[in-house]
């Protein structure tokens, strides 16, 4: 379907951000049909720069083969420019004047200092939706420090404290995993926002933090804690139902299980594996045996003894037909191959100077729109003439601004 049919065909974004989570949100907009303009300073976007951490390599004839930066930015416009310059920040705001959202991350000081912050911007554009991304929030004592998934959403929030293994180290941690989460967060309260202020005229700002997203995400055992009866991080032998756990298979695969309601799931995870006498062992027979008794950690070490016979296509089969939840651990590269996955479309092939790369797909599926077109991301600056000429910019003025390198626009 073309983009002129899409959902939100007629919308008009403006996107000043950088890195992951406010593109996140404002690609999902691209893909169903908005004008999303990508507004760069003159240095760029850093995720144009960030190949080397994130394990792709730098392929110097061909630096538009970026997957992350297309990821987060296909199907956009891109416009560069110094908003220092005057008349630069004056197109800007124009484009503001025209635009029915406005999606940053920069930090409120930032913002406060380019007179962008939402009491300055919602005199002049009543209805527009403003929506901000920080790290840690808009107020507290923390406010105004940098934020990274890495830092604001798995660290501050008590994924990698509580997660790992007690006696071991901290897991590792990998870009951008906690910025999408917080961006698709974002991109639904932008959308209420819209269609209030389709009904109303009226503008909002939509606001959401890493830190707020991570404990969101994490709601049940953060409130959990209060409790005090689970302390983070456990060992295996700890866990507080063996049957939420990962056991590792005689071909050291790891499977992990997923049966909630010990009493009522056990019986059948021990007949799938040949351990009937599981089900009338005194120690293991319902969970109140099991906790009380303190037992948890020797049907640990059953489950554990008994994967450790079995390869894990017996396990996987096993499990299988007598209908348990569960999912081999598998590694990227076999992501990569999954034909659930495939057969899902969450993946399609991306067509680059040196051949095709498989690019991932945001997972919101349409029945009736079908599946969002898969242009690749704007070059740096790619639509910059042509935007400042929409606004009204003349060929002499768009010359200077070239001359004086205060736009640029790569062809």
């Amino acid at each position: 379907m073309s983009k002129n049919n899409r959902p939100l065909n007629g919308v008009k974004v403006v996107e000043l951000a950088t890195f992951i989570a406010a593109p996140c949100a404002t690609r999902f907009f691209a893909d169903q049909g908005a004008d999303v303009i990508k507004v760069e300073a003159l240095g760029g976007d850093g995720t144009r720069w960030a190949a080397e951490s994130e394990g792709r390599p730098i392929i110097e004839d061909d630096m538009q083969e970026n997957l992350t930066f297309d990821l987060e930015n296909s199907n956009k416009r891109g416009l560069c420019m110094n908003l220092k310059n005057p008349e630069c920040f004056q197109a800007f705001m124009e484009l503001l004047a025209q635009a029915d959202i406005f999606v940053t991350n920069w930090r409120p000081q930032a913002l406060a200092r380019m007179e962008l912050s939402y009491e300055k911007l919602k005199v002049k554009f009543p209805k527009l939706i403003y929506a901000s991304v920080t790290g840690y929030g808009e107020n507290g004592p923390d406010k105004d420090l940098p934020g990274y998934d890495y830092t604001a959403f798995f660290t501050r929030s008590g994924i990698l404290g509580s997660l790992y293994e007690k006696g071991t180290v901290p897991m590792n941690l990998i870009p951008s995993m906690g910025d999408r989460q917080t961006g698709m967060c974002l991109a639904a309260g932008i959308l209420a926002a819209l269609y209030q202020a389709e009904k109303t005229g009226k503008g909002e700002k939509v606001s959401i933090s890493l830190l707020g997203t991570a404990i969101f995400m994490q709601g049940t055992m953060v409130q959990t804690a209060q409790y005090g009866l689970i302390k983070y991080p456990l060992t295996k032998s700890e866990a507080p139902n063996p049957l939420m756990n990962c056991y590792q298979t005689k071909d050291k695969r790891w499977i992990q299980t997923a049966m909630p309601i010990y009493n009522a799931m056990m019986p059948g995870f021990a007949k799938a594996l040949g351990c009937e006498e599981w089900i009338t062992d005194p120690r293991f027979e319902n969970f109140k045996a099991l906790k009380e008794g303190g037992n948890s950690a020797a049907f640990v070490a059953a489950v554990s003894a008994r994967y450790a016979q079995l390869t894990v296509d017996e396990v996987v089969e096993a499990l299988t037909k007598a209908d348990i939840p569960f999912a081999l651990a598998q590694t990227w590269d076999e992501v990569l191959k999954d034909p659930q996955a495939w057969a899902n479309d969450c993946f399609y092939e991306q067509e680059y100077k040196h051949g095709k790369r498989i690019a991932v797909r945001n997972p919101v599926r349409y029945e009736e729109n079908g599946l969002p077109p898969t242009l690749k991301a704007p070059k740096l600056g790619e639509h910059t003439i042509e935007i400042l000429k929409d606004l009204g910019c003349s060929n002499e003025k768009i010359d200077e601004l070239l001359k004086s390198k205060q736009i640029r626009c790569e062809a």
